[in-house]
């Protein structure tokens, strides 16, 4: 995508015709530059308004991400956070990932779209212009990595407790970083950790939502995924939903900085959306270990019953649901 169509369209979201030559000015380019530039809008299904002599209109101007209007809706929170939104990135967690060891605590980064963004397991994250939410979130810890085992549940709390303020109520979670609806995939996480064992330690916590996936999108995903607008019924502000999340994870992170899972435990098992149901766990190193998810260890681990009568805890794996053992 090219650095300057997206700085174009926030331009063009006023709903007024802009001629090329203004345009041109205004950004220090050639016209030719401007058209060739607006001709990709179509590739992210942008539709755009060109008449002669009049120049170009965007006529449906996407849900753009204001650091403001983030602040505003966070309210008291607002000194918690500080808010960055970019245009474009290769990889919100990449970018947090490299920066300095003093970058500043709760540090969100939010990008209108993502070029290479990462998910659990070496997969592409798909972002979509003004249909996706893709943030990172840089987070300071006193304790060292064994502490932040169960780190990804808490920030599925999190999002359980977003969505469920915007009426989103019936969302599950899979173990250990999914959310579900309807067994179809709505949001994800990704924590990558830096530090040593015994601490200090930072975690850049990836969130991904879907809120309006054109078909196109859907397609090239290797999995079944919904997103916000097909079950709300209307496309619900990403300002408004980005500032609940973080809110949310202010008072989640607090709980687990002082009790880890063990005050959120119950509510994640309570989400769990393969609960007492046979399961298969696929292993890094190809193995698998099939039983009925039971529960949660305290540290986070998907504990499984097994035919042969045993408790198996699991601390990481691909979980899929499977057929009971006769």
């Amino acid at each position: 995508m090219h650095t300057l169509l997206l700085p174009l369209l926030r331009t063009l979201s006023d709903g007024k015709f802009h001629s090329g030559e203004t345009l041109a000015q205004q950004f220090g380019v050639s016209r030719a530059s401007i058209c060739n530039t607006l001709n990709t809008a179509s590739s992210m299904g942008i539709t755009l308004h060109k008449i002669r002599g009049r120049g170009y209109r965007l006529p449906i101007a996407p849900d753009w991400l204001d650091a403001a209007l983030i602040n505003t809706a966070l309210g008291v929170n607002a000194a918690n956070f500080s808010i960055e939104v970019v245009n474009s990135i290769d990889s919100t967690n990449a970018a947090l990932l490299r920066a300095p060891s003093d970058a500043p605590h709760r540090h969100c980064l939010v990008a209108e779209t993502q070029h290479a963004g990462r998910g659990r397991r070496g997969r592409v994250w798909q972002s979509v212009l003004g249909g996706s939410l893709t943030c990172s979130i840089r987070w300071r810890f006193n304790q060292g990595m064994a502490a932040l085992a169960g780190l990804s549940l808490a920030v599925g709390v999190t999002l359980l407790r977003t969505l469920r303020q915007f009426g989103i109520d019936e969302v599950q979670l899979k173990w250990p970083n999914d959310v579900l609806w309807q067994h179809r995939k709505l949001a994800g996480i990704l924590i990558e950790v830096q530090g040593d064992v015994t601490g200090p330690t930072v975690a850049i916590i990836g969130i991904g939502i879907n809120l309006q996936l054109p078909e196109t999108v859907r397609d090239s995903i290797d999995q079944s995924v919904t997103d916000l607008t097909e079950i709300h019924g209307a496309l619900i502000d990403r300002n408004a939903l980005l500032a609940a999340l973080l809110s949310h994870l202010h008072e989640v992170m607090d709980e687990f900085e002082q009790h880890g899972l063990s005050n959120l435990r119950h509510e994640w098992q309570a989400a769990h959306a393969f609960a007492n149901k046979p399961v298969r766990v696929l292993m890094a190193n190809g193995s698998e270990i099939i039983g009925d998810a039971i529960g949660l260890a305290e540290n986070g681990a998907l504990l499984l019953h097994t035919a042969d009568d045993k408790q198996i805890a699991v601390n990481s794996g691909e979980v899929h649901l499977t057929r009971r053992a006769p």
